[in-house]
């Protein structure tokens, strides 16, 4: 489905229309993947929109960025306050949020270190990324015939442009193929990630998730559910994941800012209750959270009409 236009789109700090947000051919961005972004949303609250983990996504943004030797030209206050001014002039309840920082036009070739680095956020009306239903009822998972880019092919901690054409083969593979989703593993067998999400699964009454150094992205949804899982009392472990402990699971999950929290109903063509008691309890606290109806995450909201 076509991204739905809005009004304006923010352009290195400049609102331009819509149409008119456009960079050249020959940005080395376009061409080597040499770039950062971030996936954000906004949520409809009584109170107006709020953008959930603003702070910590910005925050990531500029990790990613430091990790690719790429000097972010705005501030995370400066990134932040232009959000919630976008949102504003494009009239948004609710929205998904791209931050991107991009090589301008310039010196072509593999050395990015001469080009200057630019910045846009885009903001958008945005559903259910894993389908409505999918939330419901959860959804169905192939484990990935490609492997989960190792952390020293590129830094798997960076939220990298280029990184993505690995999950996105992924992704194609398991739409092809009927599923939902994607699981990839890592070098060593391990499980690592969605193709977008990360992935949680629920033994004998404990929440699982491999650790950072399997190659995962360090997921801002990934660390609010952590967070909630410890204020629920629901004991949690980061550990190394078979490719038979997702076969084997009581219940999973993904997380992730566009799948939010989404119940894993098989994998591999092995069931899996879905939606869980653990994953029912957690799902429902995150809803709680993003749309403003628990004010003991009061911090994780940031609300664009302040």
């Amino acid at each position: 489905m076509p991204i739905p236009a809005v009004s304006k789109i923010w352009m290195h700090g400049e609102l331009v229309d819509w149409d008119d947000a456009r960079i050249h051919i020959l940005t080395p961005t376009l061409h080597y993947g040499w770039g950062v972004f971030e996936g954000v949303r906004a949520y409809e609250t009584p109170r107006g929109p709020a953008i959930f983990q603003h702070r910590a996504h910005m925050e990531r943004l500029h990790r990613s960025a430091k990790i690719l030797q790429m000097e972010a030209p705005f501030s995370v206050d400066e990134l932040m306050d232009a959000t919630r001014r976008l949102i504003r002039v494009n009239e948004l309840e609710s929205c998904y949020i791209r931050p991107l920082l991009y090589l301008g036009y310039g010196e072509m070739g593999l050395n990015p270190l001469t080009s200057k680095v630019r910045a846009a956020i885009a903001v958008w009306p945005w559903g259910t990324y894993l389908g409505d239903e999918g939330l419901l009822t959860g959804v169905r998972a192939k484990t990935s015939s490609w492997q989960r880019i190792g952390t020293n092919m590129i830094p798997t901690g960076a939220k990298a442009c280029g990184l993505y054409i690995n999950s996105s083969l992924a992704k194609a593979e398991a739409l092809k193929a009927g599923y939902d989703e994607a699981i990839l593993f890592n070098e060593h067998g391990n499980v690592a990630e969605g193709t977008g999400e990360n992935v949680f699964v629920v033994r004998d009454g404990t929440l699982l998730t491999p650790p950072l150094s399997e190659g995962v992205l360090e997921g801002v949804t990934r660390d609010a559910i952590i967070r909630f899982a410890a204020d629920l009392g629901i004991a949690f472990t980061e550990t190394r994941l078979l490719r038979q402990d997702l076969y084997l699971a009581d219940e999973a999950f993904y997380t992730g800012t566009a799948a939010e929290v989404a119940p894993i109903r098989s994998v591999d063509d092995r069931d899996i209750p879905a939606p869980g008691p653990i994953t029912k309890q957690l799902q429902g606290l995150f809803f709680d959270v993003v749309k403003g109806r628990d004010d003991r995450y009061r911090d994780m909201l940031d609300y664009v009409r302040q």
